[in-house]
C-alpha cells in the first residue's frame, strides 16, 4: 500500500480529528473570553475539592494513629496522606470531568453530574481512607505500637479497625460528593454558555461549527 493510498484511507477518521480539534480550539477561545468568575469556577474549583481530599487524609490518618496508638512518624505520615490525595483528586477530575465536558465528549449534564459526584466521594473522599490503613499498619508493625493479628485475623482485625474511621469519615465522604456534584454541574453550565455563544455569533467559522 502507497503513502497515498494510506492518506486516502484515513482520511475521514483525519477530518473527524481535525474538526474535533477545530472545535477545541473555538471552544478555548471562547472561554478565555468569559467573566473572570467562569474561568475560575472551571479551572481553579478542582483544587477546592482536592484540599478537601488531602483534610480527609490528615483526618483518617489522625484516627488511624490514635486508634493503632502510633506516636511516631506523625510529619512523614502527614505528608503523603496530604500530598497524594490532593494531587490524585485534581488529576482524576480534570481527566474524567472538566476535560470530557469541553472536548464535547460529555455533552449530557445526568452524566457529568454523576461522574463529577463519583469522583468526589470515591477519590476525594474514599481513596484518602483506605490509603491511610496500610500506611498506619505498616507504622503500627514498625514501632510496635499495637499487637497486630496472625494471618488468619487479619482482615476480622482491619475491618474491626476501619468501621469507626469509616464512621466519622462518612460526612467528609458526603461533602466530597456533593462538592463534585456542584463542580460537574457548574462546569457543564459554563459549556453550554459557550454553545450558546457559539450559536449566536456572527463569526462565520463558529457558526460553520
Amino acid at each position: 500500500m502507497t503513502g497515498r493510498e494510506f492518506l486516502e484511507l484515513d482520511s475521514p477518521q483525519q477530518g473527524l480529528f481535525l474538526d474535533r480539534l477545530k472545535r477545541m480550539e473555538i471552544i478555548e477561545k471562547m472561554f478565555n473570553e468569559l467573566p473572570k468568575a467562569d474561568q475560575n469556577l472551571c479551572n481553579h474549583g478542582p483544587y477546592f475539592l482536592a484540599a478537601n481530599s488531602s483534610l480527609c487524609g490528615l483526618a483518617a490518618n489522625n484516627f488511624l494513629r490514635k486508634i493503632l496508638h502510633v506516636r511516631k512518624a506523625s510529619i512523614a505520615s502527614a505528608l503523603p496522606m496530604a500530598a497524594i490525595p490532593f494531587l490524585s483528586t485534581a488529576a482524576v477530575f480534570d481527566v474524567f470531568v472538566r476535560d470530557p465536558i469541553f472536548s464535547g465528549q460529555l455533552n449530557c449534564e445526568v452524566c457529568a453530574v454523576v461522574r463529577g459526584g463519583l469522583v468526589g466521594a470515591v477519590v476525594g473522599g474514599l481513596y484518602p481512607i483506605f490509603m491511610s490503613i496500610p500506611l498506619n499498619a505498616s507504622l503500627a508493625a514498625r514501632y510496635m505500637s499495637s499487637p497486630l493479628p496472625g494471618k488468619e485475623n487479619v482482615l476480622r482485625f482491619w475491618l474491626t479497625i476501619a468501621q469507626p474511621v469509616f464512621r466519622k469519615m462518612s460526612l467528609g465522604v458526603l461533602i466530597q460528593a456533593l462538592t463534585g456534584l456542584y463542580l460537574a454541574t457548574k462546569q457543564h453550565g459554563v459549556y453550554i454558555k459557550i454553545l450558546q455563544q457559539m450559536s449566536t455569533s456572527s463569526d462565520p467559522e463558529l457558526l460553520q461549527e
